[in-house]
């Protein structure tokens, strides 16, 4: 180590480097290059074939229901009672087991009546349900 030597006095300057700090600097740099280096090859060049396609655009009416402060369920803005929910559901399933649920609630509505109504979606079949907001962000 470079601690000097036995045979000068203490005020000769030190000559020689301490190299420790700079074999420890390029481990570092040699561990970040075995690292990185199998993550830049990885990549393969692929020629993908062109095609050209016209957009089909299906345009699928969702179910919306409407829960209201007073409890009020409505179907597209016909009154629907909870117990007559399961039939409606099942009839849309019937049609087209891909029709999306909207639930438009008010803020005020109890999350439990939200819940019994994707309960119902759900127990009928339909899984592409969405809670829909008005986009103020209030």
């Amino acid at each position: 180590m470079g601690f000097g030597s036995f045979g000068q006095d203490d005020a000769a300057p030190m000559a020689e480097i301490n190299t420790t700090p700079l074999v420890d600097v390029m481990l570092v740099l040699l561990v970040v290059f075995i690292v990185t280096a199998p993550v830049m090859t990885h990549a393969v060049r692929v020629e993908l074939p062109k095609a050209t396609t016209t957009v089909v655009q299906q345009q699928k009416t969702p179910l919306r229901l409407t829960l209201q402060a007073d409890g009020a369920l409505l179907d597209d803005k016909t009154p629907i009672e909870l117990a007559a929910l399961d039939a409606r559901f099942a009839a849309v399933f019937a049609a087209d087991p891909q029709t999306e649920v909207h639930i438009y609630a008010d803020k005020t509505v109890q999350y439990e009546r939200i819940a019994q109504t994707m309960a119902a979606a759900q127990r009928a079949g339909l899984t592409r349900i969405g809670l829909m907001t008005n986009g103020q962000g209030s």
